[in-house]
């Protein structure tokens, strides 16, 4: 216990000393950071919430719905999904340095963040988050759902395996891709490796969450793999599906 103790007061002591020599700037206007992390009051407060939204994709609804339109006449192969944010003005431009302007302090942030919104939902036994292929990832220097991940993990007190779902094919980029290019895009993508002890209840985690095409395929292989419950976690929800 003492030991516990000293080892908290040691860090508490470094974070101190590196706050003082490295201060928290906002990301998004230059002032002064607030509250433990590199943003403002002001422009932390305009992040998006997604408090109204559909209870099984996270879709943004003008009142919160258990079913929204698209799962009434086609349900997701997972259970209920969790996205705190809505993926607007200014989360979009902090996602978009952290995903792609290697700008890990955006994604420390946005990290941080999503660690203070509660969580919705029953507690996986298992977070694992959706893999990079690995031509991207040599590109990247990082896949950013695994960076997000870990201190949300580490927060919830769940264990995070990032070697279970593979990315078994490059794929094009989703981005520009209407609601079907993306659902053909990503279609064998992906693998549940072999010999791989799954529990009843897991979360997949991505950093946005647009159509669901990603996150439907690696649902739809965990229930073959024996997952009896599969949650999706996203950081961000797109407000309305593309194509």
């Amino acid at each position: 216990m003492a030991i516990s103790s000293k080892k908290a007061a040691l860090l508490q002591s470094w974070q101190g000393l590196h706050r003082w020599l490295l201060p928290l700037r906002c990301l998004l206007c230059g002032a002064a950071g607030e509250h433990g992390v590199d943003l403002c009051t002001a422009c932390a407060a305009e992040l998006p919430r997604n408090r109204r939204c559909c209870a099984r994709c996270a879709l943004p609804l003008p009142v919160p719905a258990a079913l929204c339109g698209a799962c009434q006449r086609h349900a997701p192969p997972w259970e209920a999904a969790w996205a705190p944010f809505r993926y607007g003005w200014p989360l979009d431009r902090l996602e978009s340095r952290f995903k792609f302007g290697r700008d890990l302090a955006a994604g420390r942030a946005l990290a941080t963040l999503w660690q203070r919104e509660p969580l919705p939902l029953p507690a996986p036994e298992l977070l694992l988050p959706v893999p990079l292929h690995a031509g991207r990832l040599r590109q990247r220097g990082y896949n950013q759902a695994l960076e997000l991940a870990k201190p949300l993990a580490r927060h919830c007190g769940l264990p995070l395996r990032h070697d279970v779902l593979l990315r078994s094919r490059g794929t094009a980029a989703q981005t520009e891709l209407d609601a079907a290019a993306r659902r053909r895009n990503v279609r064998g993508a992906f693998a549940v490796r072999g010999g791989s002890t799954l529990p009843a209840h897991v979360a997949i985690l991505d950093d946005v969450m647009t159509t669901g095409a990603t996150l439907a395929e690696c649902s739809r292989l965990l229930k073959q793999a024996g997952v009896a419950r599969v949650d999706v976690w996203a950081l961000a929800r797109a407000p309305s599906p593309r194509g």
